[in-house]
């Protein structure tokens, strides 16, 4: 019995439980099940693929090993990666299946016959390599961003970054011309891997200028990468679900990018190629020379009499791993009768999403979770807004000061609100690297302290009034 349509089918299969997990993943309350129903595809779609070359060219076993080690090394990084450190591991996963695909593209170009050199083949075998070496290598310095790894701190460039880059993507295309009309043969692997090795430089030239204020953007850009790539290999192998995946991987990213790209005041076009330019940073010592701190006691008195409180969480929150007891001072105000919602900018953290993800592990509400534009308007009706670990998001010069490395990036108004308290270690900047007034601000209190700590101290100030 011939058995390739049942093979097919189950791609079918597939790839419409991908298109279901992806529809699932748009909302935070079917976000997990959207993400069973991905896994559940890429099983099938693995299984497959291993009945498929069970009787082949004796190559199971060692696609078998390949298999188990992969499986290892995602079990070990899913049960022991901390959350802060998920931006990192999603950058690393663009990477490796950037990766994935210019090694594959390369073992077919291997073994590539004449019969099957069709131009269809070819350029996208040259299309795997220029996008899949970009994302591998874009992901790596992307990761060292996030990582803070020292080497990675600062962004860097050579004079004339974006003439040279340019100049790379074209000898790269010119390149690719030459592979589809070469073919086959000892000639075409060299141009391939010269391809690899231009692409690898692009990759690393169009991140490292890039500031880590803008990684958010950035991961989402390398997801769309990195599907885009996988497409593109799908056509180089003859994989119908891998062409289905790696495009919606490809189109949901760059959806996701535009969006992020709102949410920050960027342009797309700069985005893509690198380009996103600092402005001026104002002097620190004179913009927190009227800077006050406050207590857990002052904080609890201000809160008891509070019938609207916002929490504005930031990394800071998820470094301090502040969650949860952000969601029992929030339960013990709404005890008390006092509204109570979490005000959500779609870039704080490292990635986006990061802030409903580490809310949703505290069990929070989704109903309590408001989007930047719908709170926005209401701030001035605020009595107190509690950030936490938050500091672009909700820096005030993105509005007023149009030199600012930040202008024109929509924040959360919290500067509108009654009362601002603030619980941050110091006064340190984020990873805009430059002041925020707010801190210094006449209705702002600094809480200063371990964001766990501090909002701990506040729910025992409470409970003793």
């Amino acid at each position: 019995m011939d058995a390739t349509p049942v093979l097919k089918i189950a791609y079918v299969v597939a790839a419409v439980l991908f298109i279901l997990g992806l529809k699932n993943m748009t909302h935070p309350r079917t976000a997990v099940r959207g993400n069973y129903l991905g896994a559940l595809a890429m099983l099938l779609a693995i299984v497959v693929t291993l009945f498929q070359l069970w009787k082949g060219d004796g190559s199971f076993p060692y696609i078998l090993i390949g298999l188990i080690v992969g499986s290892l090394v995602g079990i070990t990084l899913a049960v022991r990666i901390e959350m802060t450190a998920m931006p990192q591991l999603v950058a690393l996963f663009n990477g490796f299946g950037g990766g994935a695909s210019v090694l594959v593209a390369c073992a077919e170009l291997l073994k590539l016959t004449p019969e099957r050199a069709t131009i269809d083949v070819l350029i996208a075998t040259a299309t795997t390599a220029i996008i899949g070496a970009v994302t591998f290598w874009g992901s790596l310095i992307a990761f060292g961003k996030l990582q803070e790894l020292n080497l990675f701190k600062n962004s860097f460039g050579l004079p004339g970054q974006q003439v040279i880059n340019a100049v790379l993507a074209l000898i790269a295309l010119v390149l690719s011309v030459l592979l589809v009309q070469t073919g086959t043969g000892t000639t075409a692997i060299a141009l391939y891997l010269a391809i690899v090795v231009l692409s690898s430089v692009l990759g690393v030239f169009l991140v490292s200028s890039i500031g880590g204020a803008d990684m958010p953007v950035v991961i989402a850009l390398l997801n769309s990468y990195s599907g885009l790539a996988a497409a593109a290999t799908g056509f180089v192998i003859d994989n119908n679900v891998l062409i289905i995946a790696g495009s919606l991987v490809g189109a949901s990213g760059i959806i996701l990018t535009k969006i992020m790209c709102k949410a920050m005041n960027r342009s797309l076009t700069n985005v893509l190629f690198g380009v996103l330019e600092a402005g001026s940073v104002m002097d620190t010592d004179e913009i927190y020379a009227t800077v006050r701190s406050t207590s857990a006691d002052d904080v609890a008195m201000i809160l008891d009499t509070a019938q609207r409180v916002v929490f504005v969480p930031g990394y800071g929150m998820a470094v301090a791993q502040a969650q949860h007891a952000v969601r029992d001072l929030a339960n013990q105000l709404i005890a008390n009768q006092t509204a109570v919602e979490y005000a959500i900018h779609p870039v704080a953290g490292r990635m986006p999403g990061h802030m409903n993800v580490l809310l949703a592990e505290a069990d929070v509400p989704y109903e309590q979770l408001i989007e930047m534009d719908l709170i926005n308007p209401t701030m001035e009706q605020v009595d107190v807004a509690i950030v936490i670990g938050a500091n672009d998001v909700v820096n005030p010069v993105a509005r007023t000061d149009p030199n600012s490395p930040i202008a024109g990036m929509p924040i959360i108004n919290v500067d509108k609100a009654r009362t601002v308290v603030v619980i941050k270690r110091s006064l340190s900047p984020g990873f805009a690297k430059i002041p925020n007034p707010l801190f210094a601000a006449e209705n702002t209190l600094m809480f200063f302290g371990d964001g766990k700590s501090a909002t701990l101290e506040i729910v025992a100030a409470l409970k003793d009034l």
